[in-house]
């Protein structure tokens, strides 16, 4: 099973807009029950192009139409690049970038806590991956 996480950097810290993050941290989960446990497989780019990841602490939204055409397609970039992963952890995502997961069958698991640690929230929230 795969799970991608939104992240800042190769430092692996949570990014909590999944539509913005800048880099997408992508896990197999191993094991069952108090066993489980998670493998980084690769940190691939959020492949949207039409927002600034040079300034990822900003407080982004979508400015744009929710149903203009070209908007819609930067975030169904993003769906299409994880299509391999079961799971996408988010803190926040807008319409159209949940949709974006959930149309290529990527299931969104909500996290409230505090943590910024990859690997901490994937501990955390492993009893919601089934």
């Amino acid at each position: 099973m795969k799970i991608a996480i939104p992240v800042k950097d190769e430092n692996l810290n949570f990014f909590p807009n999944a539509g913005h993050t800048p880099k997408f941290a992508v896990y197999t989960m191993t094991g069952s029950g108090m066993f489980k446990s998670f493998i980084l497989n690769e940190i691939k780019e959020n492949p949207r192009n039409d927002i600034d990841h040079s300034n990822p602490e900003a407080d982004h939204a979508c400015e744009h139409s929710h149903e203009d055409e070209d908007h819609i397609e930067q975030h169904n970039k993003m769906g299409r690049v994880l299509s391999e992963c079961d799971y996408i952890v988010v803190k926040k995502a807008c319409k159209n970038t949940a949709r974006s997961f959930t149309s290529e069958g990527i299931k969104l698991i909500k996290y409230n806590g505090e943590s910024f640690e990859a690997a901490k929230i994937l501990n955390e929230l492993s009893s919601k991956f089934v």
